[in-house]
């Protein structure tokens, strides 16, 4: 084989290897959305509850407490909702996420209450990843 013409080939597979590195480089990563297991889910509630309905200062929450139970044995991490002065009492909201990805469910007295359109709008914005208020 010639000398220049093994050069050449030398030349050309280093060039495509680099060109194949490049490539894989500038090849777009999926985006990676917030975990969705029933735990990183309730933390994100459990945050953006606590910042927006209690913390805010928001007078539909104004008269309850937070009490989160994100630590639960049996797979359904919860916050619950309950009066301010005896939070010993019946909670007023639950809200639990159970499985990955989590299915989310609200129940209680304050669903049936009118702040129920917003508590289901706000709890599904958090688990979504969103740390919005509105």
């Amino acid at each position: 084989m010639r000398p220049h013409l093994f050069a050449a080939i030398a030349n050309a597979a280093a060039f495509a290897g680099l060109a194949a590195m490049v490539a894989a480089c500038q090849s777009p990563t999926p985006a990676r959305g917030p975990d969705r297991s029933a735990l990183s889910t309730m933390e994100r509630v459990a945050l953006g509850a606590n910042s927006c309905w209690f913390k805010s200062g928001d007078p539909s929450f104004a008269a309850y407490r937070l009490a989160p139970e994100l630590n639960s044995f049996s797979g359904r991490p919860r916050i619950l909702v309950v009066h301010k002065g005896s939070p010993e009492s019946r909670p007023l909201l639950v809200v639990q996420a159970e499985g990955n990805p989590a299915k989310m469910q609200a129940f209680g007295p304050m669903m049936s209450e009118p702040v129920s359109g917003r508590i289901a709008a706000d709890v599904t914005r958090w688990s979504g990843g969103s740390k919005s208020c509105s």
